[in-house]
């Protein structure tokens, strides 16, 4: 425990300071081509039908297939690599044990993304800030006025608090490295395969699925402590919990919405709604009160309260740990 603990202490330091440095090798691109080559044998092999009615079965079962072979590999990997590295020198596989932790973190990238789209809109630059939230969000963006850019943007950051910090913490804190890739990989395929269009409907279904189970506890988790940061930010406490209580279900994911309420709540805005997917329309249940118009200041404030809910979710972790360590 005493390992886990200055590791996750040593790589959350790294990840505020560096985020995540242009040029350097990065796991969860080689979760990504993991995820696509074994997509690609999947297909050589089974030749489904490309119509996204046919051969449902037959894609269930690729689906689930895909699901296991990448995250088995992926785990499995990582289990060798650090004991190798330990047989070598235990100095060693700390030193790589920290920078995988610190490659699944995203604190320091989420907060300079979303903040280069609020650059953008204090510049009156609309179409710099389109190019800018489209890196973060899987929406349709060529068509939002500053307002759906603004609105895309706070529920990025809401939703990845919880994907893209207090998950992987929680894993680390509960199961070490391995659980911390595991739960990135079931992520990664969730983002890669689990869309519902032709593709994907049948085959993205099980990672789809898997992502939603090993994001109950965190997304619930996320909403409580972004209750709390909101408080610690000067935000309506209040108002972040009455909202997150009330429209924490207000998402066709059952996950979502836990954070993007407690987002909405804190900074009184109104999220959800219309929005479009690879061209296609689909309206959203709304999020939180139309108390006000949604502000470029709102990413900002938004931002706050993520490295708030970072900071305190990593604090607990750390305390967490060395309780653990102490029974």
């Amino acid at each position: 425990m005493r390992i886990r603990l200055t590791v996750l202490f040593a790589a959350f330091i790294l990840d505020l300071i560096f985020g995540d440095p242009r040029g350097m090798p990065h796991v969860v691109v080689y979760i990504g081509k993991l995820i696509k080559q074994s997509e690609d044998l999947l297909i050589r092999i089974f030749k489904p039908s490309p119509a996204g009615e046919e051969d449902r079965g037959l894609k269930l079962i690729m689906g689930f297939l895909l699901f296991f072979i990448v995250t088995g590999t992926s785990v499995l990997i990582t289990v060798l690599i650090l004991y190798l590295a330990g047989r070598v020198n235990r100095y060693f596989e700390y030193g790589l044990s920290v920078l995988l932790c610190f490659q699944l973190l995203a604190v320091r990238s989420l907060f300079t993304e979303a903040m280069k789209v609020y650059r953008a809109l204090k510049t009156g630059d609309i179409s710099g800030a389109r190019l800018a939230v489209s890196m973060i969000v899987g929406r349709d963006t060529d068509k939002l006025d500053e307002k759906g850019i603004i609105r895309a943007a706070v529920e990025t950051v809401a939703e990845n608090t919880s994907d893209g910090v207090i998950a992987p913490i929680f894993y680390m804190v509960l199961f070490g490295l391995p659980g911390m890739v595991l739960y990135k990989t079931v992520n990664t395929l969730d983002s890669m395969v689990g869309y519902k269009n032709e593709r994907y409907f049948y085959m993205g279904r099980f990672s789809a699925r898997m992502d939603d189970v090993m994001n109950f506890i965190p997304a619930r988790l996320t909403g409580l402590i972004m209750v709390w940061a909101s408080g610690l930010t000067g935000h309506d406490v209040r108002s972040a919990m009455r909202i997150f209580l009330r429209d924490r279900k207000n998402h066709p994911s059952p996950n979502s919405a836990h954070s993007e309420a407690a987002m909405a709540g804190a900074l009184k805005i109104r999220l959800g709604g219309e929005a479009s997917y690879f061209g296609r329309t689909h309206n959203k249940p709304y999020i939180g009160d139309d108390t006000k118009d949604p502000e470029k200041e709102d990413i900002r404030e938004a931002c706050r309260i993520m490295l708030t809910c970072a900071v305190l979710s990593w604090l607990i972790g750390l305390l967490v740990l060395l309780m653990w360590g102490k029974v």
